[in-house]
C-alpha cells in the first residue's frame, strides 16, 4: 500500500494540517469524460456493481485533480434493495420506486441488510481502493432515515417532500419503525464499509432541510443520536451533510459527529459565530465553477480565509459537481487551495 496523505483526516478531527485539505462532493463521474465514455455502456447500477470499473472511476479524480480524499462512487440507494425496496435509477429522473411505504404494513415487510451477501460488489470496490489503489484516504457513505424515507414514501424525487411530511405527522408509530428500520440498515452498512477500509464516512440527508428545527428535534435527530453513536466506535471521522439545511447546522454540531458540512448558503464565519466549533466542510456554489477563473478564485479565497481563522476546515463544494464543470476548473481550484494555505 502506498504512503497514506493523511490531511482529511487531521483536519476532520480538528489538528492543525500543513495545508487545507480539499475533495469535491460528485467528484467521480458526470463531468469527467472519462466517466461519460462509460455510460454509454454501461448503467450506474452495472458501474457500481463491477468493483474494477467502480474502483476506477472513484480513482480518477484523485489522480486528475489531486485532492485530499476520495469517496466510492454509488449511490444512497445502493442498499435498499437488499431490504426490499424495489428501486430503479432512471435517467433524466433519479431514484424511482415502485412499492412506495403507505402504511405500518409496508414498513413492517422490510427486511435486513446483510452486506457481505447483499452488496459484495460495494465492499469489493472498497477493498480494491483501499489495499492497492489510493494514497488517500477513501469516504464511504450513506444516505440519512429521513431522505430514504422521502424516496420510499413519494416514490422518487420530490420538490416538496408532502407524501413524507403527511406520514411523519399523521402516522408517527410506523414513522418512527420505518427511522429504527432505516437506521438499523445504516449502522449495518457503514460498519461494512469501514471494514472493508473507508477511512471516514458521510451520512448525506440531503433533503431534511424541507423540515423546520421543530419537527427535526421531533422526528429525526433522535434516530442520527442512535445512528452517530452507535458508529462512534469505528473509529473514522464521522461527516453530515445536507441542502437547504443551514438552519440545522446547530443541531447537527450537537450530534456526536466529527464534521458538519455546510452547503452555500451559511458562511464559515457565520458558522463559528453560532458557536459551531466542530470541523466545517464546504462550501462554494457549485455553480460558481461555471464562473471565470478570478470569479472562482475570489470566492475560494474568501471561504478558505474564514476556514483558517480557526483549526478544522475541509474545502468543498456546497453541493455536486455539475457535469458541465470543466475537470481542469477542478484541477486548477485544487492547486490554488493547496498553494494558498500553505504554510
Amino acid at each position: 500500500m502506498r504512503q497514506l496523505n493523511d490531511t482529511f483526516l487531521k483536519a476532520a478531527r480538528g489538528e492543525q494540517t500543513d495545508y487545507t485539505p480539499v475533495w469535491y462532493m460528485r467528484q467521480a463521474g458526470r463531468s469527467q469524460p472519462e466517466y461519460r465514455k462509460l455510460k454509454e455502456k454501461y448503467s450506474l447500477f452495472e458501474i457500481t456493481h463491477q468493483p474494477e470499473i467502480c474502483a476506477y472511476v472513484t480513482r480518477l479524480p484523485v489522480e486528475q485533480y489531486d485532492v485530499d480524499a476520495a469517496i466510492l462512487y454509488k449511490d444512497i440507494m445502493t442498499p435498499l434493495p437488499s431490504i426490499g425496496v424495489d428501486v430503479d435509477i432512471k435517467s433524466g429522473i433519479g431514484p424511482v420506486i415502485d412499492n412506495p411505504i403507505r402504511s405500518m404494513q409496508d414498513v413492517e415487510k422490510l427486511g435486513e441488510i446483510d452486506p457481505e451477501s447483499d452488496v459484495p460488489y460495494v465492499l469489493e470496490t472498497i477493498r480494491l481502493l483501499t489495499e492497492e489503489q489510493l494514497n488517500v484516504p477513501l469516504i464511504g457513505f450513506a444516505g440519512a432515515p429521513f431522505t430514504l424515507a422521502s424516496y420510499m414514501i413519494e416514490g422518487g424525487p420530490s420538490k416538496n417532500y408532502n407524501k413524507t411530511k403527511a406520514f411523519m405527522y399523521a402516522e408517527p408509530k410506523a414513522w418512527f419503525a420505518l427511522m429504527d428500520k432505516l437506521a438499523d440498515m445504516t449502522i449495518t452498512y457503514v460498519r461494512s464499509q469501514v471494514k472493508a477500509g473507508a477511512k471516514a464516512v458521510q451520512i448525506f440527508d440531503s433533503w431534511v432541510g424541507a423540515l423546520n428545527v421543530s419537527d427535526y428535534r421531533t422526528f429525526i435527530k433522535p434516530v442520527m443520536e442512535h445512528i452517530f453513536s452507535e458508529l462512534r466506535s469505528e473509529n473514522v471521522p464521522l461527516i453530515m451533510f445536507g441542502v437547504g439545511a443551514s438552519h440545522l447546522a446547530q443541531e447537527w454540531h450537537d450530534l456526536p459527529l466529527d464534521v458538519v458540512g455546510l452547503d452555500w448558503r451559511m458562511q464559515i464565519s457565520e458558522a463559528r459565530k453560532m458557536g459551531l466549533t466542530k470541523t466545517l466542510q464546504g462550501n462554494l456554489d457549485p455553480s460558481i465553477l461555471l464562473a471565470p477563473w478570478n470569479v472562482i478564485e475570489e470566492r475560494a479565497k474568501a471561504i478558505l480565509d474564514q476556514g483558517l481563522a480557526s483549526p478544522g476546515h475541509i474545502f468543498n463544494l456546497g453541493h455536486g459537481v455539475f457535469p458541465e464543470v470543466n475537470p481542469d476548473t477542478l484541477k486548477r481550484l485544487t492547486a490554488f487551495i493547496h498553494e494558498y494555505t500553505s504554510k
